[in-house]
C-alpha cells in the first residue's frame, strides 16, 4: 500500500515539475485522496493472487501501479480514474516482475557462491 502511495506522490510531483495542463498543477497530496486512489491502493493493489509474490517485486509492483494510476488520470481527462486500469496493467506484468526478481537473486547467489569457492582454493 505505501509503495503504491508512494508511486503515486512521485508521479504527481513530476507532472507538478511539467505543469503542461490544469490537471499537471493538481498537488500530490490532492492527486492521492481524489477519486478511488486510495481504495485501489488498500483494497485492489493487495490482492494476494495477482499480485507479485516476491517481497521486492510487491514494492516494484506497488510503485507501478501508482505511477501508472496518476499517468492515466492526468493524460486522459476522459478516463478520470485509471485506479483499476493500472491494477489490470500490473497484474499482466506481476509474473515478470517475480520472475526477474528471482533471476537478479540467482546471478547474486551464483556470483557469490562463486567468488567464495575462489577464496577457498
Amino acid at each position: 500500500m505505501l509503495s503504491t502511495i508512494a508511486g503515486g506522490v512521485v508521479m504527481s510531483l513530476i507532472f507538478n515539475a511539467i505543469g503542461a495542463n490544469s490537471y499537471m498543477t493538481i498537488d500530490p497530496l490532492t492527486q492521492i485522496l481524489m477519486g478511488g486512489f486510495l481504495f485501489g491502493a488498500v483494497f485492489m493493489a493487495t490482492d494476494p493472487v495477482t499480485g507479485s509474490q516476491t517481497p521486492t517485486g510487491k514494492i516494484i509492483y506497488g510503485f507501478l501501479i501508482g505511477l501508472f494510476a496518476i499517468m492515466i488520470r492526468v493524460f486522459n481527462p476522459a478516463y478520470p480514474e485509471g485506479m483499476m486500469l493500472a491494477v489490470l496493467l500490473m497484474n499482466m506484468f506481476a509474473p515478470l516482475i517475480d520472475h526477474a526478481i528471482v533471476r537478479a537473486n540467482i546471478r547474486r547467489r551464483l556470483k557469490r557462491t562463486i567468488k567464495t569457492s575462489v577464496v577457498t582454493k
